[in-house]
């Protein structure tokens, strides 16, 4: 007991040096500071464990609102002795929360052992530096042991970006973190913050899920939209291979094919059952040719079969599945359009195979 007592004192004596080695303070000499400094100090901070020490209100006031209004009532009641109580924290806690009023600045050794509690202080005394820099650095330290510490005093402290950190830690590492002691404790004794977990861990696989499905629609969609395109070019061009989104290059240019779409116009080229939708691979033809002619906007010049005469069908005919269809073209004129910002242009040379 005596060897802490005997840390804080020499933690206060330390903390006295920075007040009269601080630069807002040196008004004259270093002599005059240093034997100034002591009655400069107007305030006393008592911490749990009897530290007591020497402050300037002006800094307090400063630094912290809620000192601010803590020093104002101090004034109203006429207190001479002017004593700020921070309890329920470690004396080197509090002197390095003093510190940090008075420099703006922890050591990562500080921050290390007492990061939890100079969290605590920077929110409960609306320090907004001090708080962000703890979250930062228990963000950093973060372990699957103590995540749920952290996260139950992120929460209390609103601490929104070490929240997240936690909660997606929780999420990468759910069975493990779900075997610790602190999420058995959480379970006893705080079920609104585990159902409040598990909420969290399920939209997001939710979410997920979501997003997964959308890249699979889109994925489709621009699948579709470079076979337009492989379409056109082949038959413009007769080429075998072809590069979406880049023309038809010359035989021996090309880095991409479209082999499945030219063996598919082969085989509707050949094919007997291609009428009456006998066959499935024609009927997907069909298909592809029924979808370039409602993107295609040169049906008189254009070189792809049944062009023109599919665009007189479609405005002749106005069928139940009207809509679906036009929707599915939006989507994919809006596919090419993505992809025509998305891709870098190509250097014909970089293309060229030796």
């Amino acid at each position: 007991m005596e060897s802490v007592m005997e840390e804080s004192r020499a933690q206060c004596e330390e903390i006295s040096s920075v007040i009269v080695e601080s630069p807002p303070f040196s008004t004259g000499s270093n002599e005059d500071q240093s034997s100034s400094s002591s009655s400069s100090a107007d305030v006393r901070i008592v911490t749990s464990g009897g530290l007591c020490i020497p402050v300037h209100s002006n800094v307090l006031a400063a630094m912290s609102t809620v000192l601010e209004k803590i020093l104002d009532r101090l004034r109203k009641h006429q207190n001479s002795k002017k004593i700020i109580p921070i309890h329920g924290v470690p004396c080197n806690a509090v002197a390095a929360f003093v510190r940090f009023l008075y420099t703006s600045r922890c050591e990562d050794e500080e921050l290390e052992k007492y990061g939890v509690h100079l969290l605590t202080l920077g929110h409960v005394f609306s320090t907004s530096k001090l708080k962000q820099r703890c979250a930062r650095e228990l963000g950093r330290r973060l372990t699957v042991e103590s995540v749920v510490d952290v996260l139950q005093l992120a929460r209390l402290c609103d601490a929104p970006d070490l929240y997240l950190k936690c909660m997606n830690l929780v999420l990468r590492e759910e069975k493990a973190v779900q075997g610790t002691e602190g999420w058995k404790f959480l379970q006893d004794n705080d079920p609104y913050l585990e159902l409040e977990i598990l909420q969290f861990l399920e939209e997001t696989e939710s979410r997920q899920k979501r997003w997964s499905k959308t890249r699979e629609k889109q994925s489709s969609y621009e699948q579709l939209s470079e076979a337009m395109e492989s379409l056109q070019d082949i038959f413009a061009h007769g080429c075998t291979n072809v590069k979406p989104h880049h023309g038809c290059y010359k035989h021996g240019e090309i880095l991409s094919t479209s082999e499945g779409l030219h063996m598919l116009i082969q085989h509707f080229a050949t094919c007997k059952k291609k009428v009456g939708g006998k066959c499935c691979r024609c009927k997907q033809m069909w298909q592809l040719l029924r979808l370039h002619s409602s993107i295609c906007d040169q049906s008189e010049l254009c070189s792809v079969p049944l062009c023109r005469q599919f665009k007189l069908r479609t405005q002749l005919e106005r069928k139940g599945d009207d809509g679906k269809w036009k929707l599915l073209v939006r989507k994919i004129m809006s596919a090419k359009a993505m992809s025509s910002l998305t891709l870098p242009t190509m250097n014909t040379q970089q293309v060229r195979v030796q």
